[in-house]
């Protein structure tokens, strides 16, 4: 980026206060601004009905909360999966999450389909998704035009990482949880979330890469971890020699990642390593960054070796992206939230897509 182009960013960023500060790493990506008087791009509709299969009953599918999207772009339009949630009057974990459909031609306004396309449904994974439903997806696509949607499966009881593919974002393939076959299904049954897969750019589109041979994709929410994957259905996820499970980045006391560092949208390859983004907690007091407020979730930055995805060169030690809008601190989650799941590369611009305090979406563009 030009240093006229740079500071223009600055003066416009403190006009309208709308965008973070920039990022204090020459390798990190920034700032993110979020544009001025578009945001929150999507929230709930307490019209939308559908016919669900497990209840046997038409449900207001989006009628409480919509949040945490995943991003892609088909057809030279943006594709959003956000999650979104059904019955108001019901706790956090107790409602059921299906995830719903957007699209748009340019990045910022955006045209939903009526229905959700991806639900709990009378198939071979109920038993992991009911009545919990399906979660926080991530979504990336393979060279060949695949997508791939890593996502929560939630029954209330055991939270799982699962695998779904398409080839046109409407109509998936469920495959279960990503670890159910590694080490003899040693993993199959662990409380598992937020994959993050390695991708790359070609041609001027974003693609899930192989490094050495192998996918590979980090995950994890109390810490990060890797998994590699021979066909991007089934994950193995690395381990330590003792057995144990691989930890590659962990949060720190006294900043704003204390509590746990969960892994956001696809990692991308860039010419300094391999950039994942990821959402802190923040802990209270001491323990964590007093800039922001306890059980805040920040969005940060953290660049690893090309060479070798397990060894982390270094993070940004404040977060580019909180909590600012009144929106992102209140609702569900009213500690305050930015979660990034979706970022993708639309019209020479990043598009970041995030959601706040568990209740809607909004978006932040990033212009190098």
């Amino acid at each position: 980026m030009k240093r006229s182009m740079f500071l223009l960013l600055l003066i416009m960023a403190a006009g309208s206060g709308m965008a973070q500060q920039p990022t204090e790493k020459a390798w990190a990506w920034g700032p993110f601004v979020r544009p001025e008087g578009v945001n929150p791009i999507i929230s709930p509709d307490t019209n939308s009905v559908f016919y669900c299969p497990m209840t046997r009953d038409a449900i207001r599918w989006e009628y409480s909360d919509t949040f945490n999207p995943a991003a892609t772009v088909m057809n030279n339009r943006v594709v959003v999966l956000y999650r979104a949630e059904d019955k108001l009057a019901q706790g956090i974990g107790r409602r059921t999450s299906r995830i719903g459909y957007a699209s748009s031609d340019d990045g910022i306004h955006f045209d939903r389909h009526p229905s959700p396309v991806m639900f709990p449904a009378d198939d071979a994974q109920a038993e992991n998704e009911t009545p919990g439903g399906c979660e926080d997806p991530r979504v990336c696509q393979s060279e060949d035009g695949l997508y791939v949607m890593m996502y929560t499966s939630w029954n209330r009881k055991v939270a799982r990482l699962s695998v779904a593919t398409s080839r046109d974002l409407v109509h998936w393939t469920k495959h279960g949880p990503a670890f159910q076959l590694a080490y003899g299904g040693k993993y199959r049954d662990i409380f598992c979330k937020s994959g993050s897969i390695v991708t790359k750019m070609q041609d001027g589109k974003q693609v899930i890469a192989r490094i050495n041979g192998r996918y590979w994709m980090y995950w994890g929410e109390s810490f990060v971890n890797v998994a590699t994957s021979p066909d991007l259905i089934h994950w193995t996820p690395m381990q330590t020699p003792q057995g144990e499970l691989l930890k590659v980045m962990v949060p720190r006391k006294g900043h704003f990642d204390s509590i746990l560092t969960e892994c956001g949208p696809p990692a991308i390859i860039t010419e300094n390593g391999i950039l994942l983004f990821y959402n802190g907690k923040n802990s209270g007091g001491e323990a964590g960054d007093q800039r922001f407020a306890a059980n805040s979730y920040c969005a940060g930055q953290a660049l690893f070796a090309l060479s070798d995805p397990t060894r982390l060169i270094d993070r940004l030690d404040a977060p580019f992206f909180y909590p600012e809008a009144d929106f992102e601190k209140s609702g569900q989650y009213p500690d305050g939230t930015v979660f990034i799941e979706g970022l993708v590369p639309y019209k020479n611009s990043w598009y970041l897509y995030y959601g706040c305090a568990d209740s809607r979406v909004s978006v932040a563009v990033f212009r190098p």
